[in-house]
C-alpha cells in the first residue's frame, strides 16, 4: 500500500496555524501595527492566550514586537517579512470562506 507522506514543512505550517487564535490574529495584523488591547477586544480572545500566541509568532520570526519609550509604555505588535508572505494564503481563505461559508455555517 503505498502511503502518502507530508512535507515536514507543510506539516509544521499546518500545526501552526491549527492553534486556536493564531490566524486571527496574523488577519488582524495584515492592516498594521496594533497594540495588544486592539487585538484583544478585536477578536475577544483572554489576554493570556494572546500573549502566549504573540510570544510563539516572534519565537518563530512571524510578528515583531516593538517597544516605544513613553510614559506610559507603548507596546505594538506587528508583521515581520516572513508574517507578511503569508497575506496572499490569507486572503485567498478569506475569499474562500466568502464564497463558500453560509449563515448557518457561523453558527
Amino acid at each position: 500500500m503505498n502511503e502518502s507522506i507530508l512535507c515536514p514543512r507543510f506539516e509544521k505550517a499546518m500545526a501552526l496555524f491549527s492553534q486556536r487564535w493564531t490566524g486571527l490574529i496574523i488577519y488582524q495584523l495584515l492592516s498594521g501595527p496594533r497594540r495588544f488591547c486592539t487585538i484583544e477586544s478585536s477578536i475577544s480572545v483572554s489576554g493570556r492566550v494572546l500573549s502566549e500566541r504573540l510570544k510563539d509568532l516572534e519565537q518563530k520570526g512571524i510578528v515583531k514586537r516593538e517597544v516605544f519609550p513613553e510614559t506610559p509604555v507603548r507596546i505594538e505588535y506587528s508583521l515581520t517579512e516572513k508574517g507578511k508572505a503569508l497575506a496572499p494564503i490569507m486572503k485567498e481563505v478569506e475569499k474562500w470562506a466568502q464564497s463558500w461559508l453560509s449563515s448557518e455555517d457561523l453558527n
